[in-house]
């Protein structure tokens, strides 16, 4: 067998487990929740948008990110919204502890 095949092998396992895991239905669950609300969807992605925008930008004033939390602190409060952001957090830390752990394997600086 080819690396190439090995790897693909290997990644696509990993996409499996990921997708068996709690973490990942628990993360659909909300997904398919939200998008029964097209306008909520669309409200949720906006506020995803800023809060990227936000942390992306070099320059994070602590004004800033209090005003951004009181602006949607309401919105935050709906279930389907908390839930969403919840399990979409507990997604991306699985994805960047899957990274981590290959990169600290692989000795990669």
């Amino acid at each position: 067998m080819k690396l190439e095949e090995h790897l693909d092998q290997a990644v696509e396992g990993m996409i499996a487990a990921i997708k068996g895991s709690e973490v990942y239905g628990k993360y659909m669950a909300a997904l398919a929740a939200v998008k029964q609300q097209p306008e909520l969807k669309a409200q949720i992605d906006e506020y995803r948008k800023k809060n990227y925008e936000m942390q992306s930008d070099g320059d994070i004033a602590f004004e800033r990110i209090e005003q951004f939390e009181r602006e949607y602190a309401d919105f935050r409060e709906n279930p389907l919204v908390s839930d969403f952001l919840a399990a979409e957090l507990a997604l991306c830390r699985t994805i960047q502890q899957i990274n981590l752990h290959v990169t600290e394997e692989l000795n990669f600086e």
